[in-house]
């Protein structure tokens, strides 16, 4: 039985929960995981730098932390938390919607509940080509690069 708990804890921006919620059990499912109890916590910069500097001791803000609480035969035990205020400034970088940033973040974060590392250039790739799958499932093509902002026509 899969269990995925979700709670907005930032009131900025608007949050769709069933559809983050149900991308992480389509990849603990599409990744064998038939036993897990996961919760998500969407908030703000403020308080994943906060919890980057105290888990991490990295100072900065980031987008999704991955914390594995226990891992045992047939069963997965984990949080994510995933930053809406990074999610809406790199949607706009990136040119899709906030709400497809935070799906790559909970996709991502949920593939690293389950084993996928990214440390290395061939962890990275491997992990890309499972994001892709995933967002595939969504009807979205992944936005690797950002885009270029329009140029007035001053610049032209």
């Amino acid at each position: 039985m899969l269990t995925i708990e979700l709670t907005n804890q930032q009131d900025r921006h608007t949050v769709d929960s069933d559809r983050l919620v149900s991308a992480v059990r389509q990849v603990l499912a599409g990744e064998g995981v038939a036993r897990a109890e996961i919760s998500i916590a969407v908030v703000d910069d403020a308080t994943i730098h906060q919890l980057n500097v105290q888990y991490l001791n990295h100072d900065y803000p980031t987008d999704v932390l991955s914390f594995v609480l226990d891992k045992q035969e047939g069963l997965l035990d984990g949080e994510l938390v995933v930053s809406a205020d990074t999610a809406a400034t790199s949607a706009a970088e990136y040119g899709w919607l906030l709400d497809d940033e935070l799906l790559l973040y909970v996709i991502h974060g949920a593939l690293h509940l389950v084993g996928y590392q990214d440390a290395t250039d061939p962890q990275r790739v491997r992990m890309r080509r499972r994001e892709d799958h995933y967002l595939a499932q969504h009807g979205l093509e992944p936005h690797h690069e950002p885009v270029d902002p329009p140029q007035s026509a001053e610049q032209s």
